[in-house]
């Protein structure tokens, strides 16, 4: 593959194990939540690799990046979780954990927002700060199937997209590819405005669990590449 078409956002794996954070990730925590969920690199099967460790805790690992969707719709990479969250429910707010997420972030976008959604998220930043306007959030679900969109339980200005989902593969590494222009215009009825950032994130605040995930490297790449293998 031509590196120059790969825009690899993590490359986790040509970092050392216990090296600190990788270069541009940063924490990202929420205000309410004082535990924070704990992420460092670590050697897996021969692969340097984040490790996350969640008890009854949330923050992510995000990284600011300017990618157009419509060049590098193509999104790859590569989670393991070591057990489901009981008690995870994408519909609940009380149910609002997973072991693994992918969050990827877009610009602000007037034209194609309503007055109404507008409004909606001038106040949502009133309350919250700097959100957001629209997100897609890839994670593994408890029970959801596979190709679920819905609105997040705490905001419509995030949308859930089910990847995996129950226990067959729990313990094994999973490669993920999907179409984030495609995701974005199902999701929101419109085409996708730039990206903003990509984080990781395993949560337990909501159902007091505890949760473990590793996370592999995620690049972007244009549509040629969307049936090329690994």
């Amino acid at each position: 593959m031509d590196g120059t078409a790969l825009l690899a956002t993590g490359r986790f794996s040509s970092l050392r194990p216990g090296s600190g954070l990788p270069p541009g990730w940063r924490p990202l925590t929420f205000p309410k939540i004082s535990r924070h969920t704990r992420y460092l690199l670590v050697e897996d099967q021969g692969v340097t690799v984040v490790k996350a460790e969640s008890d009854a805790s949330a923050s992510a690992l995000i990284r600011q990046v300017d990618i157009d969707p419509a060049r590098h719709p193509v999104l790859r990479w590569r989670w393991k979780i070591t057990a489901l969250l009981p008690g995870s429910d994408i519909h609940r707010k009380d149910g609002d954990d997973y072991p693994a997420r992918l969050y990827i972030t877009f610009a602000y976008d007037a034209g194609h927002m309503s007055l109404g959604r507008r409004l909606r998220y001038q106040a949502a930043r009133l309350i919250h700060g700097d959100i957001p306007a629209a997100a897609l959030n890839y994670v593994w679900a408890r029970r959801a199937p596979p190709g679920t969109v819905t609105p997040n339980a705490y905001t419509d200005f995030t949308r859930m997209i089910v990847v995996e989902s129950g226990p067959t593969h729990v313990g094994q590494w999973r490669e993920e590819q999907r179409n984030v222009r495609e995701d974005f215009q199902r999701a929101f009825g419109f085409p996708p405005p730039r990206i903003t950032g990509v984080a990781i994130m395993t949560d337990s605040d909501d159902t007091g669990g505890r949760a473990t995930a590793y996370y592999g490297d995620i690049a972007f790449l244009p549509l040629t590449y969307e049936k090329t293998p690994h």
